[in-house]
C-alpha cells in the first residue's frame, strides 16, 4: 500500500521527458484501490470542456476507447491493483501542457460514467505549473 500521506506519480511516458506529469493524492489512492476491486482494472481520462469535461472520468480499463486525438500523460503501479493509465485529449494537453497535475478526491458527485459517482465524491484536478515542460510535438 502507498504512504498515506505522500502523493503516488506516474511514470513519465511522453517520449523525451524524464518527469511525471500527474499524481495521485493519498485520497485518490485509496478509492481507485477501493474502485479497482470492485470493476477491475482502471484507466483515466481528461477531455476538457465544460460539464463533467473538466473533471477528469475514470472507467473500466478498455471501455473508453483512446486514439491519436489522445495523449498518454502518465502511468501509474497502483499499489496492490496494477497499471493505471491516465490520458488527456490532445487539444486539451495544448492548454495545461506546462502543468503538473494531481488527481485528488472531493466530496459530491461526478458525471454518472464515471466508476466513482456511486461512492458520494468525485475526482477533482489540481494543477501548478512547471517549467520545462513542452507541448507534444513541439
Amino acid at each position: 500500500m502507498a504512504n498515506p500521506t505522500e502523493v503516488l506519480d506516474s511514470a513519465a511516458t511522453i517520449p523525451g521527458e524524464t518527469l511525471s506529469r500527474v499524481a495521485l493524492s493519498p485520497q485518490a489512492v485509496a478509492l481507485l484501490q477501493k474502485l479497482w476491486g470492485r470493476h477491475g482494472a482502471l484507466m483515466f481520462h481528461q477531455s476538457g470542456g465544460c460539464c463533467d469535461g473538466s473533471s477528469p472520468m475514470c472507467y473500466p480499463q478498455g471501455e473508453f476507447i483512446t486514439a491519436e486525438a489522445d495523449v498518454l500523460l502518465g502511468l501509474f503501479d497502483l499499489p496492490g491493483c496494477g497499471p493505471l493509465e491516465f490520458w488527456m485529449s490532445r487539444e486539451q494537453f495544448n492548454y495545461w501542457s506546462h502543468t503538473h497535475l494531481t488527481v485528488d478526491v472531493v466530496q459530491g458527485r461526478g458525471s454518472g460514467f464515471s466508476v466513482e459517482a456511486p461512492e458520494g465524491v468525485r475526482f477533482l484536478i489540481r494543477s501548478r505549473l512547471v517549467e520545462g515542460f513542452r507541448p507534444v510535438g513541439g
